[in-house]
Parts: C-alpha cells; structure tokens; sequence
C-alpha cells in the first residue's frame, strides 16, 4: 500500500482485530486515541476486514478469518482535550461527560464519498484531513455501522462506546482503527509486535502506562510508535504471514516479544521456534532492524516452564545471530528463585512495566 509511504502512527494505542460482532441496526460508536506528537498534520486512518490473530480457543474468531461485506453510513473524526477522560471512564456519567466534550467533529471520507461499503478481506483507508491536536489529546473516531461480521478490538483498553436510546454506553463493539496515520516525518517507524503483555494489558485502562509506551516516550518524538500487540495472539498467528504481519513489515524497526499464548494453548518448543523463526527471517528479508526479546515469565507449569527454557535458549544462542539484539525480559521480571514466576504479573502492572521499559532502553537505546 502506497499509504506507508507518507503516513506514520501517532498513538501508542493497541490496535488490530480480534473479534468480529453483529451490529444491531445501524449503531454509532466512538473510539478514543490518545494522540503521541502534537500538530497540525493530514491524518488518514488505515482500516482492514481481517481478524488478524487467533482469539481464546479460536472457536469463533481465528488467524486471517475474512470478514464479511458491512457498510459504513457515515465516519467522523473529532478532538477531546488531553484531561477530558477521568478513571472510572466505564460509568455511565463519566461516559456522558466524556463524549460531551468532544469538538470540531468532521466528517471523513472514503474516495471522497462519506459512505463506504466495505468488502470481504479490504484494506482500506480515509482521504487526507488536516487536523491540530495538542500532545495527549484524544483523537474521537466516530463510526455508524451496519453489517453482521464487523471486526473489533475485544480487549482493547481504550475508551470506547457506542449511543444507544439512552445516550453514550461503555462498548467496545465498534470498528477500531488499525492506524492513525499522520504524514508526521520520522527518523524511522518504531513496531511492538506481540500479544496482550506488548498491547498493555496489566495496566490500569487508558493510562499509556504499558512497557512499550514508556519506552516510547525515552526514546522520544524524533520516532514513530505503532503498537501491533493483540491479547491471545501468538506466534503461530504472525507466522502465517497474514494480514498481522503484513502490517508489521512496514516498519524500520520491529520489537518483537511473542510465544505465551502458544506455551499456553498447548504448542511445542518446536513449534514456536519454527513461528519465530520465520516472523525474524520475514521481517528480515525487508531490511529490518529487530530487537527480538526472550519470552515472558507467566507463572508455567512443569511441562510449560521446560519449553519456555527451551524456546529462550534457542532465541538467545541461535536466533540472536539473525537480529539487531536479544532482550532478555525474565531476569526483570521473574522471581530470582524461580524465573518463570512473573513477580509483576504475567501481564505487568506499572512497576513491571516501568522496571521493563527502563532496562530495555539501557539496553538498546544505541540502536536507535
């Protein structure tokens, strides 16, 4: 898509498709991103109809599953100042306030027309806008659907919500979008590429206070942050080479921690070096620079903790000599005694992830 080659993320927001749900009627949603870089700058917004990674059990929703064809009936975008969303987003009255302070709502378009039907499997985009925020405002996406198979964010942490009869609602059943692109110039595109622990799951919703957010703002403005993290997902996802990855290989420099989710659903040693393998040589062969980290502490069983040793050995003594640099997350947040107990949790809390952040940028920050 020749959309990378102008537009960059401006949110370390987790974003991507988990779900697909049912709208009932035509139903107004809102999303809400906290914006990275103030400025005035075009925006376009990059959606896809593909479930990227495999969600729970993979019952219903599952790697590369093609959505059906749904309709867009209107899309806008608007401003929320940067203390316009209070913890405790989720009640009611907090809810009401929140989307009652939303301004400046503008339409958006799609080939210049405000309604877009969109198609099985699409990539598609909105027209350039130009819009100013502040550092930490929220950008309001606004979207009015229909359709019975609508890919969402089921875990995301975002503010999100969508109008019934009685006003604004706490739901995440709206479309989310996979980028806020801005046409913002950049020393190189910053990827985090993993599951629930790289999207920021363990943190407090909507604080930013996750591992890679963090390490974002050390690393500073001169970079653009994407957070491809997705809870449930896993490396037997990214190594399929679907739609995730895809969005991946545009990037100049991938920060790669995934394989919990596949210790978890039962996948061999085997299994999961072959996934990463083929995630490091993929990205590779686009010229990447990747920061590829050991897997996660996350409290293993027997059977669990001797694969875990197994795949981190083999990330630190083979698959090292095909990257950038090796991370090694379990001496921060593994107990001493026993390192595959997460002492933060297995997906960290804020001191785990401030403890995270700040060793990974001590590690690495020459690499930028």
């Amino acid at each position: 898509m020749k959309y990378f080659d102008t537009y960059v993320s401006n949110t370390v927001a987790g974003s991507g498709n988990q779900l697909y749900f049912v709208a009932d009627g035509v139903q107004t949603g809102r999303v809400f991103y906290k914006i990275t870089c103030g400025g005035r700058y075009d925006y376009s917004l990059l959606f896809s109809n593909v479930i990227d990674s495999t969600f729970a059990d993979g019952a219903k929703s599952h790697k590369n599953l093609i959505c059906d064809e749904w309709t867009i009936h209107s899309a806008r975008v608007g401003r929320l100042a940067a203390d316009g969303i209070p913890a405790g987003f989720t009640s009611p009255e907090v809810a009401a306030a929140v989307n009652g302070a939303v301004t400046g709502l503008v339409p958006l378009t799609f080939d210049g027309v405000r309604e877009k039907t969109v198609a099985p499997g699409e990539f598609f985009t909105t027209d350039p806008l130009s819009l100013n925020f502040a550092e930490g405002d929220y950008l309001c996406l606004e979207m009015t659907v229909s359709g019975s198979m609508i890919p969402y964010h089921q875990e995301s942490l975002l503010p999100a919500f969508v109008e019934t009869a009685t006003g604004w609602e706490y739901r995440k059943t709206t479309p989310f979008a996979g980028m806020i692109g801005c046409n913002r110039p950049v020393r190189a595109r910053v990827g985090y590429l993993g599951d629930s622990i790289t999207q920021g799951i363990g943190v407090v919703p909507n604080s930013y206070k996750h591992w890679n957010a963090l390490l974002s703002d050390m690393l500073g403005q001169d970079y653009a942050f994407w957070n491809l993290g997705l809870g449930y997902g896993r490396a037997d996802d990214l190594g399929a080479d679907g739609a995730w990855l895809y969005k991946a290989r545009q990037n100049d420099i991938t920060v790669l921690c995934a394989g919990v989710n596949d210790l978890n659903r039962g996948f061999t040693a085997e299994q999961i070096i072959k996934n990463l393998t083929t995630v490091v040589d993929t990205l590779s062969v686009r010229g990447q620079k990747i920061i590829l980290q050991t897997v996660p502490p996350f409290n293993y069983d027997e059977l669990r903790t001797e694969r875990w040793n197994a795949v981190n050995e083999h990330i630190k003594t083979v698959l090292s000599s095909k990257v950038a640099f090796v991370f090694d997350t379990v001496p921060v947040l593994g107990a001493k005694d026993r390192p595959a107990q997460a002492i933060y949790g297995g997906h960290p809390n804020e001191e785990g992830s401030a403890l995270w952040a700040e060793a990974l940028y001590d590690a690495c920050k020459n690499l930028f």
